[in-house]
């Protein structure tokens, strides 16, 4: 899988040390709200969500008619929500507090699918909930980037994501990457079981930090 140049110029600008773990974190539905924010969004343009199933396309419809939106509209309504609410998602419960505790021990960097017009603004709504950590915008799929970051270290490497795809993608691109498997929404967690390519589900954030706390300790950190 290629890394996209805009990608890549991103990750190049890490300062790693390569004596330390990393973490590598998914901002939505992991450390930030993304389903609750989008519902608002949804409301605002009488649309709303119904949450039938673990996807985007045929569960966002009409209020006037109960209609499921053209699966071609989703592209820019999406784009459209980040424009407006990234600057605004508020911190996944724990999430602030888990990080700050973890980053004792690894280094973390967040990689995201936010849009990279709005990457400035997920950094500073990141930072306003106690979460400054350096932030990459990838574009597709995550195998790529986690590969290249993680040759940035010698030691361990963890990988936490909310879409199976994702954890797929890392599985067949970096398979040393220990990943976890975190969706922060109740109502969409229960939609979807462990992905197939995870080591661990976590269904909370002490949940997490438990497992990681105690997998840095089994390697030696």
């Amino acid at each position: 899988m290629k890394l996209h140049e805009d990608v890549k110029a991103q990750a190049d600008e890490l300062t790693l040390d390569r004596s330390r773990p990393l973490m590598l974190v998914d901002a939505d539905e992991v450390i930030l709200q993304f389903a609750s924010c989008l519902e608002e969004f949804l409301h605002e343009n009488e649309l709303y969500f119904d949450m039938a199933s673990f996807a985007l396309t045929g569960n966002i419809k009409r209020k006037a008619d109960d209609q499921a939106i053209a699966a071609e509209e989703i592209g820019a309504l999406i784009g459209q929500f980040f424009v407006e609410k990234t600057e605004h998602q508020p911190p996944v419960k724990g999430a602030p507090e888990a990080l700050a505790s973890l980053s004792e021990r690894a280094q973390i960097v967040v990689v995201t699918n936010v849009p990279l017009q709005q990457r400035e603004a997920r950094i500073r709504s990141l930072k306003k909930h106690n979460m400054d950590y350096p932030v990459v915008a990838n574009i597709g799929l995550k195998g790529a980037i986690i590969r290249y970051i993680a040759d940035m270290v010698d030691t361990p490497v963890y990988f936490i994501d909310d879409l199976p795809h994702n954890l797929t993608s890392v599985a067949q691109e970096a398979d040393e990457v220990h990943r976890i498997h975190f969706i922060a929404d109740e109502r969409l967690a229960k939609l979807l079981g462990p992905a197939e390519d995870s080591h661990h589900r976590a269904d909370s954030w002490d949940d997490a930090h438990a497992y990681l706390d105690r997998h840095l300790a089994d390697q030696g950190f």
